[in-house]
């Protein structure tokens, strides 16, 4: 799992299952504190790159997701795979709101 920072943007990649991520939690806390809002409030969030992913994982996105908003920023999940849909769709439902481009494909 890694998040690599690009201005107002962000990259997801590798694996971010329960093995992928408690292996980086730190870099997760290290993104954050690269998260300045400036005149540009919005976060694009490139899942693209990530490979795998579970619920432990998701969830800890979910949290990642409401940290920026704490922060001032506003993420927007960007590239989903197909297979990240369908895993945000089956292992978490309505547990939280994914803000998403592609919203209508996670409902339905």
């Amino acid at each position: 799992m890694t998040i690599c920072m690009t201005g107002t943007g962000v990259r997801l990649e590798g694996d971010w299952t329960l093995s992928g991520v408690t292996r980086n939690l730190d870099s997760l806390a290290l993104s954050l504190q690269k998260l300045v809002p400036g005149s540009e409030k919005s976060l694009q969030v490139d899942c693209g790159q990530m490979k795998d992913a579970d619920i432990s994982g998701l969830q800890l996105l979910n949290v990642w997701m409401q940290c920026a908003r704490y922060r001032g920023m506003e993420p927007t999940l960007v590239n989903v795979p197909e297979r990240l849909r369908h895993s945000m769709q089956v292992l978490v439902g309505q547990c939280f709101i994914v803000d998403c481009p592609d919203a209508a494909l996670l409902a339905g």
